[in-house]
């Protein structure tokens, strides 16, 4: 397992070791004490699937308390996986970075808590698994717009697909007038 360090202190991206023969290949997907052994000490408690079709755009989401870490894998197809720092006492707070992540390359990419996290689906369909650090909680789940111009993500679609709740989210800074994280 390989690990590079992105431009946004804490966020990782992760090549796992792919064997590959003429059947195919194997990989181990997740590995608690390698994780750790590579300094992602984060346990995972929930594992989640999101099924999107081309041009649908999921967030910008984030938890609030606790927050929530991610470890993202594309199983099928490929996205743009972005993710925001919102950790307000960062020099980076509000920056972003984009990564594409595909059922080919078998990337994964982890996102520590502090960062509000989406993708973009740019094939015909995605099949997206994450685990999270925290379980799902409604009262502590939160979004900013996805197209912010004053966050400013090129995301790689013009007509994107959205959820009615990523439409009415809140602009970047109305977000964080509202929550100390």
């Amino acid at each position: 397992m390989k690990i590079q360090d992105l431009d946004l202190e804490g966020v990782k991206l992760i090549q796992p070791q792919v064997f590959r023969d003429r059947r195919g290949f194997f990989l181990e997907i997740f590995n608690q004490s390698r994780y750790e052994d590579a300094g992602i000490k984060v346990n995972f408690p929930q594992d989640n699937l999101s099924y999107s079709k081309y041009g649908t755009i999921r967030g910008m989401h984030y938890q609030t308390e606790p927050g929530q870490a991610k470890l993202v894998k594309v199983i099928k197809g490929r996205i743009f996986d972005v993710f925001v720092d919102i950790r307000q006492d960062s020099k980076t707070f509000g920056k972003w970075q984009g990564i594409y992540l595909s059922e080919e390359d078998h990337q994964e990419l982890f996102i520590p808590t502090g960062f509000a996290h989406g993708f973009c689906c740019v094939s015909d369909e995605t099949h997206v698994m994450y685990k999270v650090s925290s379980h799902y909680d409604p009262y502590s789940e939160k979004a900013f717009l996805y197209n912010d111009k004053s966050v400013g993500i090129k995301w790689p679609v013009v007509n994107p697909v959205l959820s009615d709740r990523d439409l009415s989210a809140p602009r970047f800074s109305e977000a964080f007038d509202q929550v100390a994280l």
